[in-house]
């Protein structure tokens, strides 16, 4: 995982990134840093007719530290990489990722089962391989 700044011109944003083949993490903070409120989109429904359009339902997040985006950025990219090394699944699937990310950025996880949590991933194995 590495961690770099981010230049934006207008206003900060989320960008972060996963290679799964050279099992590499990059997550960018912007740089001036200052609080804003982020559109985080985690749900979409599909409007009836001919044409596909969706509904999608947002909830604005304020990202008060630097902290507060790594964490986010990261449950966000970790959950791409579970879909697709773990589950075997596209790794395509953002607002289910963005779920994950809403639910566990900010929460203390002492006493978190992961193994329930997450059918499949384990901190015992060292080296998890894709599931068939």
């Amino acid at each position: 995982m590495v961690i770099k700044p981010l230049r934006y011109r207008h206003r900060p944003h989320l960008f972060a990134y996963t290679l799964f083949d050279e099992r590499y993490i990059q997550l960018q903070v912007p740089e001036p840093f200052r609080a804003w409120m982020e559109n985080v989109y985690h749900r979409a429904r599909r409007i009836p007719g001919r044409r596909l359009k969706f509904r999608w339902y947002s909830v604005k997040v304020r990202m008060r530290t630097r902290r507060d985006v790594i964490r986010f950025l990261y449950c966000h990219e970790f959950y791409h990489w579970y879909l697709w090394e773990v589950r075997g699944e596209k790794s395509s699937a953002e607002t289910a990722c963005d779920r994950f990310a809403l639910a566990h950025f900010r929460k203390q996880h002492r006493h978190t089962d992961w193994e329930q949590e997450l059918p499949g991933y384990s901190f015992q194995r060292r080296r998890l391989r894709r599931a068939a």
